[in-house]
């Protein structure tokens, strides 16, 4: 197949996803198992893409000042932060990783 035919396929299959979330009974929405499932698909697909843009340099790992950042902001997250100083603090991290020399 070639790139097209999987983008369109790909474009069919959210379409046919998203039309089946309309076409489900509310009662099978309600469930908590439901919400549940959608919370922890969320948190996990944000933490792999996450990790997968700090880490990743192609095919292969990057271990630089971004893995440093990313440390100490979820230190910042863990310690109840506000938003900013975490954003700050992953900042502050990743300078001080590139000035003592981590690319």
């Amino acid at each position: 197949m070639s790139l097209w035919s999987w983008v369109l396929l790909a474009a069919g299959m959210a379409f046919l996803t998203k039309l089946a979330g309309y076409l489900l009974p509310q009662s099978w929405l309600d469930r908590p198992i439901v919400a549940d499932l959608a919370g922890a698909l969320t948190v996990g697909l944000l933490a792999s893409l996450t990790v997968l843009n700090t880490v990743g340099k192609g095919q292969a790992l990057a271990l630089d000042s971004r893995l440093l950042a990313l440390g100490a902001g979820a230190l910042a997250l863990w310690l109840k932060a506000p938003y900013l100083v975490v954003v700050l603090v992953g900042a502050l991290a990743a300078a001080a990783g590139r000035a003592v020399g981590l690319p």
